[in-house]
C-alpha cells in the first residue's frame, strides 16, 4: 500500500508530492517547523494526511522541546501546535488532529517527560492507523453505491496520497476495483497544481486500476455523451449540514452532475466533519500563491504582470450532493452527522 505519512527511525518521513510523478522521492523530517513548510508547500497533501502529519510535526516539537517541567514542554507544543494550524485554514482534519493530540497531553499530567512524549507518538501512530481502517471502511461502504460496469469521474487526489494511506474517493474506486465493477475512471486533471493528472493517474497505474486521464473541461462533454455513471469527491471539510468545501472545481462538477441526473457522493473520514459549522459559508476559503496558475512546473503560461486569484477551494451545497460517504456509513439528505 502506497504510504504517504510514516515513523521511521525516529522522524517523520514525507512522500514529496510535489515531484510526482517524475519522482518517487521520501523526505526525512526531524523539526516541527519544517513539517509546517511541507504541508504549506504541498509535499504532503490532503485533508486527512495532512492531520496525520501534523500530529507526527506536534510529536517532533515535544522531542526538540528542551523544557524539564510539564509547563514548559505544554508552552513549547501550544507554540507548534499553532505554527501547525497556520499552515492550511480548510481543512478541518488538521484542527482535529492537533485538538486530539493536546488533549492526550494533558490527559498524561503528572507522567514523566520521557514517558509523555512517547505515549503522544503511540497517539499520532493510532490516528495514522484509524485514518487507514476509517478509509478502507468508507470504501466498502462506498462501493456498496457503485453499479457494476461503472465509468466514474473524480477530481482533484483524495487516495492514498491525501491519506495515510488508501484513500476517501479513490478508496472507494479501490474497493469496487476489487468487487470488479469499475469499467472506467475519468480522472480529471485538476489545474491549477494537477492533482489528478499527477497523482490520481498515478495511484491507479500502481494499482491497475483502467483509467483515462482527460482536461477539467471536458467533464461536460463526457456527461452529455453518457458516458459518466457516478462522480465521487473527497472533501477537505463538510458543515453539520452537509455543504462541503473541496478542491476548486468541485462544485462545478457538482452542478454539471445535477443537470445529467449522476449521483454526486463525496467521501470523507468522520472527522472532515465539523460540527461547528452551521452552513458552507462559514468555512473558510484558502487564497493560494498566483505563481501556481501562472506557471506550470517552473514555466510561466500566462503575463507577469496579469492579475491572479486563486482560490484552493469551493464550496459544494448540500442540495447537490447525493451521499456521503463515511467509515459510519452512507448519509443522506437532510444531513444528521450522528
Amino acid at each position: 500500500m502506497i504510504a504517504p505519512v510514516a515513523w521511521r527511525n525516529n522522524c517523520l518521513v514525507l512522500l514529496d508530492q510535489t515531484v510526482l510523478p517524475g519522482d518517487e522521492r521520501y523526505l526525512e523530517f526531524h523539526h516541527w517547523s519544517e513539517v509546517a513548510d511541507a504541508i504549506r508547500n504541498l509535499v504532503v497533501r490532503g485533508a486527512p494526511a495532512i492531520g496525520v502529519t501534523a500530529a507526527f510535526g506536534l510529536v517532533l516539537a515535544l522531542r526538540e522541546s528542551r523544557a524539564s517541567d510539564f509547563d514548559g514542554l505544554l508552552a513549547d507544543l501550544e507554540s507548534a501546535s499553532k505554527g501547525l494550524a497556520a499552515t492550511r485554514p480548510t481543512a478541518v482534519n488538521l484542527f482535529w488532529a492537533l485538538d486530539r493530540m493536546k488533549r492526550r497531553f494533558v490527559a498524561e499530567k503528572g507522567s514523566r517527560l520521557d514517558a509523555l512524549r512517547e505515549r503522544l507518538l503511540l497517539e499520532a501512530t493510532r490516528i495514522l492507523q484509524e485514518d487507514i481502517a476509517a478509509n478502507q471502511a468508507l470504501g466498502r461502504h462506498g462501493a456498496a453505491l457503485v453499479p457494476r460496469g461503472a465509468r466514474i469521474l473524480t477530481h482533484c487526489n483524495a487516495g492514498a496520497l491525501a491519506t495515510a494511506g488508501y484513500g476517501t474517493a479513490l478508496g472507494v474506486v479501490r474497493s469496487a476495483h476489487a468487487e470488479g465493477k469499475v469499467a472506467l475512471v475519468w480522472v480529471d486533471e485538476t489545474r491549477p497544481v494537477l492533482q489528478g493528472a499527477r497523482l490520481t493517474a498515478w495511484e491507479c497505474v500502481k494499482d491497475g486500476i483502467p483509467h483515462r486521464v482527460v482536461a477539467d473541461v471536458a467533464a461536460a462533454s463526457l456527461m452529455a455523451r453518457g458516458q459518466v455513471d457516478l462522480v465521487v469527491v473527497g472533501a477537505d471539510r463538510i458543515a453539520a449540514n452537509g455543504d462541503t468545501a473541496n478542491k476548486i472545481g468541485t462544485y462545478g462538477l457538482a452542478l454539471l452532475a445535477s443537470a445529467h441526473r449522476i449521483p454526486f457522493y463525496v467521501a470523507a473520514p468522520f472527522s472532515t466533519i465539523d460540527p461547528a459549522i452551521a452552513s458552507g459559508a462559514e468555512i473558510p476559503i484558502e487564497e493560494r500563491a498566483p505563481d501556481e496558475i501562472r506557471k506550470i512546473q517552473g514555466r510561466p503560461v500566462t503575463p507577469e504582470a496579469s492579475p491572479v486569484f486563486n482560490p484552493a477551494f469551493d464550496v459544494t451545497p448540500f442540495r447537490y450532493i447525493a451521499a456521503v460517504i463515511t467509515e459510519k456509513g452512507v448519509f443522506r439528505s437532510p444531513f444528521h452527522f450522528t
